[in-house]
């Protein structure tokens, strides 16, 4: 496949590197500053290209005519708009992905009959980075003990992680206990277990330790109950601050409102002033959320969860470290930097979102060969879980009509559940066949198993004869 690539930043340079390590892509990525594409160029097997993306006497000259999918990904909405219409109009590329940051070029046309916009500049799927992250984080936000919070199969499935504490009910207990403690038509696999910087792939016999970091698949309409049976019961989530009132800010506390007590801190007073009049039952306070005596009268040591979501690393960081310091029960700090990401989790910051790793998971999925749903990057970085769609009977796939003991998985691939209609089955039911239409949530600790997994799910050609 020939995949063109605008924008060597963080999300586009990690993309170049995934699809450069696949067999068969022939990749070029496209951006104005050369140290950028001169780093790219020294990793991985691609061809660089100094210019504007959005060009069409560029794109002609690195060959658009013939290319299958092009991946606007710059930090210009603007360019990426752009350079969709080109491809469309000129170059006839079929497929063209955009990431979209503007709540403008989303919303306008969607609902009052116009066309919408994306349509008009010929966007065959979208990304949307800020939408995303508040999703993640409104996730996380309704489960107290919550560190990843990921949804499968339209959300009938989910897949959590919990770090253990003292006095957890599960401590001490092997898998197969566990399982035991669960209620009646109640159930959950634990799929991974962190255990410091280590990876552990549990095993029935494995015993869950105080301070491990639990990755369990179940039901979502059972995850209530499966989190109140093996681990503590705290107080709700019910008093949130937010640092930063920028876009995620103000759609996580619109979203939130209205279920929680939200205090929002911004230090644009304009801003401030635009938030005060847009959101319904929101407090909005004018200031910097690094500032300790504002933090003190607003009684920050009465926070239940602390977000900081501003534009810049550092200030989160800062801001997180102080609320933490001053008594906010929880903080959540987006970092985009994926050194700093690798710091601080697990530190004094809670939870470290990453708005970039989110993004590469998402443009993955649309890129990704065969029919997968989703792909997340687990909470270390270290492993993925996916969600693929199953398709065909016993003569065109390789799985359909198979039970799942009698697959061949792929080394580093463990099914962690079947999602089939409203039914959600574990992954350890070896005797479970598939059917068409199955929706499997795969957690992969090997990179280079992707591709086969890809193979596993691909339907012979006499399924669409």
């Amino acid at each position: 496949m020939k995949i063109l690539i605008l924008g060597s930043g963080q999300v586009g340079s990690a993309i170049a590197q995934e699809l450069a390590n696949m067999p068969n892509n022939d990749v070029s990525i496209i951006d104005t500053d050369e140290n950028a594409l001169r780093n790219i160029g020294s990793l991985v097997d691609v061809q660089t290209v100094v210019g504007n993306g959005a060009s069409p006497v560029l794109l002609e000259q690195v060959g658009a005519a013939d290319t299958d999918m092009l991946l606007a990904l710059t930090r210009s909405d603007e360019t990426n708009l752009l350079a969709c219409k080109m491809a469309a109009d000129f170059f006839n590329i079929p497929n063209r992905i955009a990431r979209v940051r503007s709540s403008d070029y989303l919303d306008y046309g969607a609902e009052d009959g116009h066309i919408p916009a994306l349509d008009a500049f010929a966007v065959t799927d979208s990304i949307h980075p800020e939408q995303l992250v508040t999703r993640h984080l409104a996730g996380l936000l309704d489960y107290v003990r919550a560190l990843q919070v990921l949804r499968f199969a339209g959300d009938l499935a989910r897949l959590m992680v919990v770090q253990t504490r003292n006095g957890d009910p599960l401590n001490g207990r092997s898998i197969i206990q566990i399982g035991d403690m669960l209620p009646e038509n109640t159930d959950c696999q634990i799929c991974a277990v962190y255990r410091g910087s280590r990876l552990i792939v549990p095993q029935p016999d494995t015993l869950i330790q105080e301070g491990d970091e639990v990755c369990f698949v179940g039901h979502s309409r059972q995850i209530a109950t499966i989190m109140n049976v093996l681990f503590q019961r705290e107080q709700s989530n019910r008093r949130i601050m937010i640092a930063g009132g920028g876009n995620v800010g103000y759609r996580l506390a619109k979203q939130l409102e209205n279920r929680f007590d939200i205090k929002i801190v911004e230090q644009n007073t304009q801003r401030a002033e635009w938030l005060a009049e847009h959101l319904d039952n929101t407090l909005v306070l004018h200031g910097s959320a690094t500032d300790e005596a504002l933090l003190a009268r607003e009684y920050i040591d009465e926070i239940d969860v602390f977000c900081a979501v501003t534009n810049d690393d550092e200030n989160n960081i800062m801001a997180g470290l102080l609320a933490k310091n001053l008594g906010a029960r929880r903080v959540i700090s987006i970092i985009n930097r994926s050194r700093y990401v690798d710091l601080l989790t697990g530190n004094q910051i809670d939870i470290v979102v990453s708005p970039h790793m989110i993004t590469i998971g998402s443009v993955l999925a649309h890129i990704r060969r065969g029919d997968v749903a989703a792909v997340y990057p687990l909470r270390r970085g270290n492993a993925e879980v996916i969600e693929v769609v199953v398709h065909g009977d016993k003569k065109t796939s390789a799985l359909v009509g198979r039970r799942v003991e009698d697959v061949k998985w792929p080394t580093g691939c463990h099914l962690a559940a079947v999602v089939r209609g409203e039914e959600v089955a574990m992954g350890r039911h070896h005797d479970l066949e598939f059917a068409d239409g199955d929706h499997l949530v795969i957690f992969v600790t090997r990179r280079r198993a992707l591709a086969e997994i890809e193979k596993l799910i691909q339907v012979k050609m006499g399924f669409f004869g």
